[in-house]
């Protein structure tokens, strides 16, 4: 699979999402720092939200803990820009965001279409034909995650789609 391939897809698949009520990624930061509401209501005022494309990878690679304090939205807004990030290699890839879920990361996901997913998928199906992805280690739970959510979420939705 070509990387432009993927780069393509991603794009395609999230243009034109915008933030919306999704924490922000300087939010995301404050709650990491916890911070109180009221700073992370002023950070928020720095965060990009109408087009994640505008957001440089040395502000992504500064700010990859709010991957962990993104809500749903949140984390459809950002989430392409730190994979476009990893594919450039300008950012660390957000495989443990995409492979370990829990309630926790499930419910991160639960605003992104099924266009989006299958990019979801493709990103992640290019990751196990790279050299920088262990085979012993990063193969099992790419593969895992795509068998067990990924692949099986998208399948429920194509299939609720078609009826």
């Amino acid at each position: 699979m070509d990387k432009n391939e993927v780069l393509n897809k991603i794009v395609e698949a999230f243009s034109g999402v915008v933030l919306g009520n999704g924490i922000g990624l300087w939010e995301a930061q404050a709650i990491d720092d916890y911070e109180s509401k009221k700073e992370q209501r002023k950070v928020r005022e720095n965060d990009e939200k109408e087009n994640w494309k505008l957001i440089p990878p040395d502000i992504l690679q500064r700010c990859h803990s709010s991957l962990s304090f993104f809500n749903a939205d949140g984390m459809r807004f950002y989430l392409s820009a730190f994979i476009i990030g990893s594919l450039e290699n300008e950012v660390d890839d957000p495989i443990f965001h995409l492979t370990q879920l829990d309630n926790y990361a499930k419910a991160k996901l639960t605003t992104l279409n099924d266009a989006q997913r299958q990019a979801i998928i493709m990103y992640l199906k290019w990751c196990l034909e790279q050299d920088e992805y262990d085979f012993d280690f990063d193969h099992p739970v790419i593969r895992r995650a795509l068998n067990e959510y990924w692949e099986k979420k998208s399948n429920k939705k194509s299939i609720a789609t078609a009826k």
